[in-house]
């Protein structure tokens, strides 16, 4: 199946995107000073920018081991599914750098951090609350096109097979059909060839016949006898000669 019509590689290329985007937030974080507001919220939008990501991918390598049990069915072979799950695993070293750099800068900034900021923290991790569960949601949504994608698929598939169920059945009748005109055909030309055989062995029986009665009157007639029969047929093919062919 092409890579553009293939819905791993949808979902793979909306992930990609997801950690791309990660990285960049990533690298913005690095360069905030520690203990302020922008970077709190930074790190709780990589946190849950990770955990998302982190269930997509899972999902994904579900949706792989379900494939590597029959990779024929979904078009695709073993090189393929192996190419798929070290794309995943690479995802998940990217995706687990991150978090764990992230976490142990969010737990110098906690050592560092007045009593102040730490309730400043807790009120911020609301609406980060809520963009995690957003973030989880756009993550099952997009679970659920990959799903959705992959069940269309293989309805396609499978009325396709049907189709050539159909059009396979309908040429072996037409092949049945020949079968049996052939078949009817033979019978004929046996009866034809029956009925002339016959009419040969008719024949034959009556020139032996005709040649014994002819021998007959031959012995009968005796040298003159014969001669005067030459003599009549060969008069009788001048003039059987003339009258076809000079007349």
């Amino acid at each position: 199946m092409p890579s553009a019509q293939d819905p791993f590689y949808v979902v793979k290329e909306e992930i990609q995107e997801s950690i791309d985007k990660l990285q960049s937030t990533f690298h913005q974080w690095e360069h905030i000073p520690s203990n302020t507001g922008e970077r709190v919220n930074l790190i709780k939008e990589l946190l849950a920018g990770c955990e998302s990501i982190e269930w997509q991918v899972d999902e994904l390598d579900k949706t792989i081991a379900v494939a590597a049990r029959d990779p024929a069915w979904y078009g695709i072979d073993e090189v393929e599914i192996e190419k798929r799950r070290r794309w995943t695993g690479t995802a998940r070293t990217q995706v687990r750098s991150v978090k764990k750099a992230v976490e142990a800068g969010k737990e110098l900034n906690g050592t560092s951090s007045t009593s102040v900021n730490g309730m400043h923290r807790e009120l911020m991790r609301l609406p980060n609350s809520h963009q995690t569960d957003r973030s989880n949601q756009y993550a099952g949504e997009d679970d659920d096109d990959f799903i959705a994608s992959e069940s269309d698929r293989q309805l396609l598939l499978i009325k396709q097979q049907d189709e050539e169920l159909d059009e396979l059945g309908a040429s072996l009748v037409r092949i049945g059909d020949v079968g049996l005109t052939i078949h009817d055909e033979l019978l004929g030309q046996e009866k034809i060839l029956d009925d002339l055989g016959m009419e040969m062995d008719s024949t034959s029986n009556r020139l032996d016949f005709v040649q014994k009665k002819v021998a007959m009157v031959m012995k009968k007639a005796g040298i003159k006898g014969q001669i005067m029969m030459i003599l009549f047929l060969v008069v009788l093919f001048i003039v059987l000669f003339v009258l076809v062919f000079l007349t």
